[in-house]
């Protein structure tokens, strides 16, 4: 990210003039169809690149475009155009609260559906996922990935069978033990609901390896996040926490790591040194991609562009820039020392 913008391509970045979302700030409310009904989706574009549009989709499933409020600082100075966007049933979009919309199929369809009307191509298109969403990039890249120039999938693996071990096998007895047996024990118990539950949680587990900061430290965009999560969503697809999925949740056995050989557009995975997700899951995820790179953010946790930015923004930025130039080549990723905080293609 050393190099930044002209002043005149600083004023094109900047200039919305003549725009159909000028008189919006770049705010687009998408028409969408689904199999009941039609209904309106939040997006928000932010600059002006034609060559550089990254589409940012969210976590939870059910959490909100302000997880990504931070990238405000970083990415206009290097001149990426991105695209706030919140999900159907997500809490600036319209909310039928319809289990039966809350399928993967479905949201594959509605990205294509916004991308389209954003006017979105293989020539400038990037798919950003975190977590939740790096599931649902996976599975857009899979079926749509001819209309994309890059693919980010940050933060999240390829398997939930191996992000529910991760987490009961390597973060949990990492714990303190007393809190990590009461952890057990509620969830044995189906105690989900109990205010207990989200306590431990928060203070034990959220604040090692969702967000590495005391709570009271938490950014105010996260907190929104949390307030306007939909509970219901994220419930019945996810589960209760951020701590592996809860059984009989609708991702419960999601796993596409048998299908990462079939992505061949450019691809970087970012993975994180005390993510809830195993890093070394997403550097071997670059390495299944036909055309890979893995950036690991060693500061860093499940948002790594909060606590760890300083490694987490310059290699995003490389990474679409070195896309755009024809720099990327489709060499496999190496790290001299995993764990470093550069990555190679």
């Amino acid at each position: 990210m050393e190099r930044k913008p002209t002043m005149i391509e600083l004023s094109e970045y900047l200039d919305y003039s003549n725009s159909a979302d000028q008189s919006t700030g770049g705010i687009n409310m998408i028409p969408l169809e689904t199999p009941k009904g039609k209904f309106r989706v939040w997006t928000k574009r932010v600059g002006n690149n034609p060559d550089i549009r990254v589409l940012l989709l969210h976590g939870g499933p059910g959490a909100t475009h302000e997880l990504y409020e931070c990238f405000d600082g970083y990415l206009p100075a290097a001149g990426v155009e991105y695209i706030y966007y919140d999900q159907l049933d997500s809490h600036y979009s319209d909310q039928p609260n319809d289990p039966e919309l809350w399928t993967i199929e479905r949201f594959v369809d509605e990205v294509e559906q916004v991308r389209r009307a954003l006017g979105l191509n293989k020539d400038n298109f990037f798919l950003f996922g975190q977590s939740w969403g790096g599931m649902l990039a996976t599975e857009y890249a899979l079926a749509h990935q001819r209309h994309l120039k890059g693919l980010i999938i940050s933060n999240m693996i390829s398997d939930v069978h191996a992000y529910n071990r991760y987490a009961r096998d390597v973060l949990g007895p990492q714990m303190d033990p007393e809190v990590f047996t009461e952890i057990q024990r509620l969830e044995s118990d189906g105690d989900f609901e109990n205010p207990r539950y989200e306590e431990l949680l928060m203070q034990h587990h959220y604040t090692e390896h969702v967000l590495r900061m005391p709570l009271a430290e938490w950014p105010d965009s996260i907190m929104r996040t949390f307030k306007h999560l939909n509970k219901k969503l994220y419930v019945h697809m996810q589960g209760y926490s951020e701590f592996g999925m809860t059984p009989n949740a609708t991702l419960g056995n999601w796993n596409r790591s048998a299908d990462l050989t079939r992505i061949e557009v450019p691809t970087l995975t970012i993975g994180a040194t005390h993510d809830t997700m195993d890093p070394e899951h997403m550097f071997w995820m670059a390495k299944q991609v036909r055309n890979g790179r893995y950036l690991h953010c060693p500061n860093g946790s499940h948002l790594s562009q909060y606590d760890d930015p300083d490694h987490f923004f310059p290699g995003l930025v490389e990474f679409v820039r070195d896309v755009d130039n024809g720099e990327f080549g489709n060499a496999r990723p190496v790290l001299e020392q995993f764990g470093g905080n550069r990555s190679e293609n």
